[in-house]
């Protein structure tokens, strides 16, 4: 897909801008010649770092605001031809202790993201959610799914206006903040244990880039209200957890064997394996080579989810456990693909 060709001259915000994906996003994006790009998100210290990381580009622009606030969202996104509303609690623990707080930020601020850009008549807009919003157990998971849902039901609700809304699902995103691998790689260079929560958990994983070109395939393949799912294999925590001792305990002058690695059981809210649809959803899914496309369970006459080469998806669940699951060799080979490795001896 040539998104120089749709992003070029455009209006772009993101919210959660400095956050691991969202400056995914605003650094890809910057090669595709837009107008102009808008960070929205409440850390002044993130901001600050960005743009001295980014000094000299004249298109960028900062905004302080949370997606709490409609208001500041709807000043900040006046004009805007795209939106990417990356912002949100990820965290399972802090949600599963804070669920008040995760329905405040990802449930209410989807609220606000859909009803700033009808204000504003955006283009498009792409939430990017999770894995865990598939048949939710936990309170993260299950806001992201009322996010999903908001997005889809905004395609109903905006009327005449032109707004397209879609979502996004990612699995676990490779060194996004808080992830396995930090954790596991400053636990290890700190001479502490490796702690497991489960050796036997799958997650589906994928790398920045993948997560970012999953994003702008969708926006411009969206036609209202789809979700969008990278099809990701899957990987072992325990095979993980060797491969990174492997790759890092010799930079404290230690042997990867006198590592040790302490299972301490799920936390709340934890699932052993994740899922990419339920059986349901799979039920109205078409596929492409890389891609499900979940379309909305409500008919409406006026948007025709029709896309080249697709085709419809099995129906059944996709559990990470069934899964290609990525063998140690490989699961070096994509953490060294996405930097991860480099990281982890530079620290």
């Amino acid at each position: 897909m040539d998104y120089r060709t749709f992003f070029r001259g455009k209006k772009v915000l993101v919210t959660g801008g400095t956050g691991f994906i969202g400056s995914g996003i605003v650094r890809d994006l910057l090669s595709y010649e837009p107008e102009t790009v808008r960070i929205f998100s409440r850390d002044e210290s993130k901001q600050c770092m960005m743009a001295e990381e980014l000094h000299g580009r004249e298109n960028l622009r900062f905004f302080i605001g949370d997606v709490r606030d409609l208001r500041r969202l709807t000043h900040a996104m006046e004009g805007v031809d795209v939106v990417f509303h990356t912002a949100a609690m990820k965290h399972v623990p802090a949600c599963e202790y804070n669920p008040f707080e995760a329905v405040q930020t990802n449930i209410l601020g989807m609220q606000n993201v859909v009803e700033a850009a009808m204000a504003v008549e955006a283009e498009r807009v792409i939430l990017t959610s999770t894995d865990k919003a598939a048949n939710p157990s936990s309170t993260m998971g299950a806001s992201k799914l009322m996010a999903e849902k908001l997005a889809t039901a905004a395609t109903f609700y905006k009327g005449k206006r032109r707004t397209i809304f879609a979502s996004v699902r990612f699995g676990n995103v490779l060194g996004s903040r808080g992830s396995v691998v930090p954790v596991f790689i400053r636990q290890i260079l700190s001479n502490h244990a490796v702690r497991l929560t489960n050796g036997k958990m799958t997650r589906f994983v994928m790398g920045l880039s993948e997560a970012v070109d999953l994003i702008f395939k969708a926006t411009i393949l969206a036609k209202g209200g789809e979700v969008f799912v990278l099809r990701m294999p899957s990987v072992c925590l325990s095979d993980l957890a060797k491969v990174l001792i492997d790759a890092t305990a010799g930079r404290n002058g230690k042997s990867p064997s006198s590592v040790q690695v302490e299972e301490i059981g799920e936390r709340p809210g934890e699932k052993e394996h994740e899922e990419l649809l339920t059986v349901e959803e799979a039920s109205r899914a078409l596929e492409l080579d890389k891609l499900f496309i979940l379309t909305p369970p409500l008919s409406f006459s006026q948007v025709s989810y029709t896309y080249p080469d697709a085709r419809k998806a099995r129906i059944g669940s996709y559990l990470s456990k069934d899964a290609p699951t990525l063998s140690c060799k490989e699961i070096h080979e994509m953490l060294a693909a996405n930097g991860l490795l480099h990281e982890a001896v530079k620290a």
